[in-house]
């Protein structure tokens, strides 16, 4: 299977060339367009797997559909083109074993030998962050593709590093966080604009996101008129 990414970072979508028999399982709604010789199956379990109706609730605990699609290919040379609801990036990693933690409505598709999870993150931690308390956890061997509101960028973390809350896309589980202030009291972290962050320990990959959907929220929440 190949991918190309297209029109990166403010309108991104992926277009893949699958050969016959090759499959691909994407979140609902993330098809864009596609050939004639492409077969869909939507279903609330993993291509070929069980488990549906548990992990299509979990999945939506963590901001995800219920359901998923699964593209196979039944002829050679197949294309298929998605992208996110929202304006912003997409992502390629490709997984070799491990882990990976995705906030939820950030997994947009996957090979279909990954094995997709929900995972959960603590109340305090999804309190404070502003986070749901779920996450998507995704392992395995394959292509792991994500999205997010804004550009998207990759941080190899070795030791330590703090990231504002709201802007987290991913991050390998080798990475441990927690809440903390961004300054050194917590009154006036909250008067510089900042609050809490999550303070990254470990070694590992963590994605990123420039621009995050809640403050957009309240840029524009006070200037739509009331129905």
């Amino acid at each position: 299977m190949k991918h190309e990414i297209l029109c990166r970072p403010a309108a991104t979508a992926v277009r893949f060339s699958l050969d016959a028999e090759e499959s691909l399982t994407c979140e609902v709604g993330a098809m864009i367009a596609m050939t004639s010789g492409l077969h869909v199956e939507t279903t609330s379990r993993k291509r070929g797997g069980g488990g549906g109706l548990m992990k299509g609730l979990k999945r939506m605990l963590s901001g995800e559909s219920f359901f998923l699609n699964h593209f196979t290919a039944e002829k050679p040379d197949q294309s298929l083109l998605i992208g996110p609801t929202m304006l912003g990036d997409c992502i390629h990693h490709a997984m070799r074993g491990g882990t990976m933690i995705v906030q939820g409505s950030s997994w947009m598709a996957s090979s279909s030998d990954i094995e997709i999870d929900t995972t959960w993150q603590g109340f305090t931690s999804a309190l404070f962050s502003g986070e749901s308390m779920f996450w998507v956890k995704c392992s395995g061997d394959g292509d792991l593709f994500l999205s997010s509101y804004g550009a998207i960028y990759a941080v190899e973390v070795d030791g330590a590093y703090t990231v504002d809350t709201g802007h987290i896309v991913a991050f390998e589980d080798t990475l441990q966080f927690k809440l903390g202030k961004a300054g050194k009291s917590l009154i006036g972290s909250f008067l510089g604009g900042e609050g809490l962050v999550c303070k990254f320990q470990g070694q590992g990959t963590l994605y990123c996101q420039s621009h995050n959907p809640p403050s957009l929220g309240k840029l524009l929440g006070p200037k739509l008129k009331p129905k």
